[in-house]
Formats: C-alpha cells, structure tokens, sequence
C-alpha cells in the first residue's frame, strides 16, 4: 500500500511539473501591451474624449495627470505617429503600470497616469482542460479502482459467519493483495485454532461423559446393594453432583457450538407474545412464584423464533431462580423495535456490575445466592444469539426491586 500511495503522489508532482513547462511553452503568459486587459478599448476611450469639446478639460478632471513637454520622452517612430493623429499612446512605466499619453500642442504633451493594473491570465480554456485530462482522470480512475477492491473487501468481510465464509482471490492483480493475502492467511490460522477448539471440547466431553457414566452405574448398584437410611443422603449428594457435571459439559459444548461459528437464522413472522406466555406457563409450572405478563394480546417480529426462544427461556429460568414471590414480563413495541423485559423481585445486581454479567462464566456471589446452581453460561448465550439479530441486551432498575433484564431486537418491518 505504501508503494501505491507512493507512486500515486510522484505521478501527481511530475505531472504538474511537466505540465506547467508545457502550458508555459503552448500558451505563453502576455507581455507588453497585449498583458494590459482592454487596452485598444482604453486607448480608444480617452483618444475619443479628448477630440470632444472641453474634452482636455474633462480628461484632467478625471484622471490623474500632468503637463510635460514633449522632449521629455523619447518614443518610437509608431508611437510618435500615433500621437500627432490625436491618439492616446499607452506606455509601460513598470512591470504591472502604465502611462497614457495624449499630445495637446507640437510642444506639450498631456501625461495621464500612472495606474496599476492585473495582466491577463490564460484567455482560453484548454490549459485547464488538459490539466483535469492529465492529472484528474488518472487520479479519479485511480480512486475507483481502489474504492472497488475495498468496496469488495468490505462486502467479504461482513458476511464473515465462519472462516470459510471469507472467499478472497489472492493471486488477482488487485491493489489490495498484499491486505487479501493477510486476510487469507489469518483465516487459515483462526480455522486451525477453531478446529482444535472443536476437537479439545469433543475430547474433554468425551472424557467427562465416560467416568461419570462410570459412576452413575456405581451409584445406582450401590443404591439397590446397600440401601439404609444412612447412606441414602450422600448417594443422592453424589448422584446431584453427577447431574451437575453432565450440565456442566452439556452447556460448555452449546456455548462452544455458539461462540464458534453463527448459524444461518430462519427469520420468520411470528407472535412473539404468545411465544412468551408458552414458556411462562411451561416454566413456572408448580413454581409459587407469581409470573405476570404486561404485553398487546398480539405481537408479531421478525426473527428466529427457535433463538428468541432460547434467550427467552434463559431470561424466565434466570428470574425464576432469584425471584422471591413475582416475575414481571414486559413485551413493548416501540417505533423501529421490540423490547423485551424480565424483571424479578429478588437481591438484585449492583449496578456496577452490569457490564459483567453477560460474560461467560460468570457469577456475582455478592448479589446472587451461592447455592443457587448455574455456571454462568445463559446469560453469554443470550447475548450471542441477541447479537446475531443485530440486537443489544443490558439490565435497567427494576420496578420489582430485583433485577431487570432487558433484550432489545431491531425490526425494520415491524407487523403492527
């Protein structure tokens, strides 16, 4: 890129170079009489005035002048001519001023002036011309081509779902090769440490999964071998602990599924409302704690309805957990989105630790019951599949006390 930018602004610099030698040579700047804008017509002018009765008279009154004799400046033989046929003669009296004289008697001559004046500049519009041929269509040419590639880049680049989605040609003659190479190579390096996070997890489920089978078959004998009253208590202790590890890699290889790579989302129209009030119900079934619904009777977005599912599943299961005697659920149609809140009358969350909550394992113990199971794993799996939908999700004060989650999804064509 550094060569590019290079050889673009030597092309600029020689250019104008080149060219002001060239334009100098093909329409050279004026001199003389031919430099002075209107000078026939200025000439004409005061040789006109001064033919007029009282026309000296006028002339001086005008003008800036003065009365000198004719001796005084030397002329040439055109000019003297000019001069005894009445005519005003133009004199240079410097780079940029000039001197009209107009002769008044065979000894005296009338000296009008001296005035500045601005030479001509090109009077034709070929120099500009040439130099917008020469220097802008190069240099525009030069722009859209490499607007193009990043235009193309760019295009590859956000519709990047997983390594293999970034299709680039690395042997074109593209200005941007040096960056598609990079790019190429990178994607070689990210597939690689994907895959070998897809094989690590696979192994270590693998490896999870065939001890506690082990176990759980040990537990089950040692549960019909030696079944009392008191060993009941640690074989169930043991058989949570068993369930809690299987969880544990269940959700580990969902969430790994999910950070790795985005799946293709089957956007439909759908109730959003009812959606809710299915899980509501399913969740809270012979739970006491009192769910509440605030919503339209009907919603209907665009979006995976089996994700928003997910996400919502999470959300209730969340609250349902921490709450103390009710959940509020809160489905609100704004002019380009939809919201969703759940909010809960449980401890609550210190704001200051908002910001950490979505992140994967995470557990506040300050704001959370520790003997609450989880591992801090929903939450990052909601904000991905929000994210996924061009969302955002974040808490807010609840008006319950507790926390409030809130998940918000852009619909561009909201179905009112």
């Amino acid at each position: 890129m550094g060569k590019l930018f290079l050889s673009l602004y030597a092309y600029i610099i020689i250019s104008i170079f080149i060219l002001s030698g060239a334009l100098e040579k093909l329409w050279p700047e004026p001199t003389g009489i031919e430099a002075l804008p209107l000078a026939p017509q200025v000439s004409a002018s005061i040789s006109a005035l001064a033919d007029t009765p009282q026309g000296i008279d006028k002339l001086k009154r005008i003008y800036q002048n003065q009365v000198i004799p004719t001796d005084q400046i030397a002329f040439l033989p055109e000019q003297l001519t000019n001069l005894q046929k009445g005519q005003a003669v133009p004199v240079f009296d410097g780079p940029k001023q000039v001197i009209w004289y107009l002769q008044l008697n065979p000894q005296h001559l009338l000296k009008i002036g001296p005035y500045r004046f601005d030479s001509n500049s090109y009077d034709s519009i070929w120099p500009f011309i040439i130099m917008l041929m020469v220097i802008g269509v190069p240099v525009a040419a030069w722009s859209y081509w490499l607007w193009r590639d990043f235009n193309q880049l760019e295009h590859a680049c956000n519709n990047i779902n997983a390594p293999e989605d970034l299709q680039l040609n690395g042997n074109d003659k593209s200005a941007l090769l040096p960056i598609k190479q990079t790019l190429i190579a990178m994607k070689e390096r990210i597939k690689h440490l994907l895959d070998s996070q897809r094989d690590l997890t696979s192994s270590v489920s693998h490896e999870f999964r065939t001890p506690l089978a082990r176990l759980k078959f040990a537990i089950a004998m040692l549960d019909d071998l030696h079944s009392n009253e008191k060993s009941k208590p640690y074989l169930e202790s043991m058989q949570s602990d068993i369930q809690e590890l299987e969880s544990l890699v269940t959700e580990m290889l969902e969430f790994a599924k999910l950070e790795r790579e985005k799946p293709t989302l089957n956007l439909e129209h759908y109730d959003v409302v009812e959606q809710v009030t299915v899980l509501a119900n399913k969740l809270g079934f012979g739970s006491d704690i009192n769910i509440k619904i605030e919503a339209k009777p009907t919603l209907l977005i665009t979006a995976d309805a089996h994700f928003i599912g997910r996400a919502m599943q999470n959300f209730i299961g969340n609250a349902l957990k921490y709450a103390e005697q009710q959940i509020s659920i809160s489905i609100i149609q704004e002019a380009d989105s939809v919201v969703l809140k759940v909010a809960d009358d449980g401890i609550g969350i210190e704001q200051s630790q908002w910001d950490d909550v979505f992140k994967p394992f995470t557990r506040l113990d300050k704001s959370r019951n520790k003997k609450i199971k989880g591992f801090g794993l929903g939450l990052a799996i909601v904000q991905k599949i929000i994210t996924w939908h061009s969302g955002c999700c974040y808490l807010e004060k609840s008006p319950l006390g507790g926390a409030c989650f809130v998940m918000r999804l852009p619909q561009e064509n909201l179905i009112k």
